[in-house]
């Protein structure tokens, strides 16, 4: 039976981009990168006969980011005008002990934010911001 969420899965661009936006800012650890044959069952799996792609595992604490570039077939980017009411997944959660200063110190590195940290209920903050391929990430505090 199931037992728990184990991880997500993101496709991005840039493998080098994405690993170094989640392991230098969120000090996620690199558990591994894999870069599977062709012929191995990556493409039965997710239905893309004869793909390939660059992975890494990142790990903070009990969860686990898993990053995909696909070298082909390429992926394409998220629409224009992609919004968070837009079926789907919508974003990935960051747990935090301060949003306020990770807001602070992610904007200084450039980091864009939909907005200041919101007090979303007493005691939770919240802010969104955009990742490398303009996914959108939340950081929580609560």
């Amino acid at each position: 039976m199931i037992t728990r969420l184990d991880h997500i899965g993101l496709s991005v661009s840039s493998l080098e981009r994405s690993l170094a936006f989640y392991r230098d800012h969120f000090g996620m650890e690199v558990e591994r990168i894999l870069e599977p044959s062709p012929e191995r069952d990556l493409g039965r799996i997710n239905g893309l006969p004869g793909c390939r792609a660059r992975i890494a595992h990142l790990r903070k604490g009990e969860a686990m980011l898993e990053l995909f570039e696909y070298l082909e077939p390429r992926g394409k980017p998220l629409p224009a005008g992609h919004r968070q009411a837009d079926l789907g997944f919508i974003h990935m959660g960051i747990a935090s002990t301060d949003v306020r200063e990770d807001y602070r110190v992610l904007s200084a590195r450039g980091v864009r934010f939909y907005s200041e940290p919101v007090e979303f209920r007493p005691g939770v903050w919240v802010a969104y911001f955009f990742g490398p391929d303009g996914e959108t990430v939340e950081l929580r505090q609560a």
